[in-house]
């Protein structure tokens, strides 16, 4: 069964919304004091929470129009590039050049993953 693209799109989406969930969890646990209920009303954890529903969302949305795992799984690894990318331009946590080298095989193997 051929994937559609408007359901590697949607993981595509998923995974931006994966990383800014990630982003959001640790702002959050970083003003968080360390209590349960500091971590259920912080606004920054809600926030993160709310970024995986929408991650739930499309992949129920994407799974419903067709697609196989093995294709659209590969295509939310690349959260690990958008986290980078976050990290980078919130906090200026460097992309070293072994960094790049494991996104370009991300990417490589997303490519091949799909074409199979």
């Amino acid at each position: 069964m051929k994937t559609p693209l408007v359901s590697m799109g949607m993981f595509l989406l998923a995974s931006a919304l994966g990383a800014l969930g990630q982003f959001l969890y640790k702002a959050g646990a970083d003003k968080a004091a360390g209590g349960l209920l500091s971590y259920l009303l912080n606004p920054r954890i809600l926030g993160g929470v709310g970024c995986y529903i929408g991650v739930m969302v499309l992949f129920v949305a994407a799974f419903k129009r067709g697609g196989s795992l093995s294709v659209l799984y590969p295509i939310y690894a690349s959260t690990f590039i958008f986290a980078a990318i976050l990290g980078w331009s919130a906090h200026g946590t460097p992309i070293k050049p072994v960094n790049m080298a494991g996104m370009a095989l991300l990417v490589t193997g997303m490519y091949l993953m799909g074409r199979s």
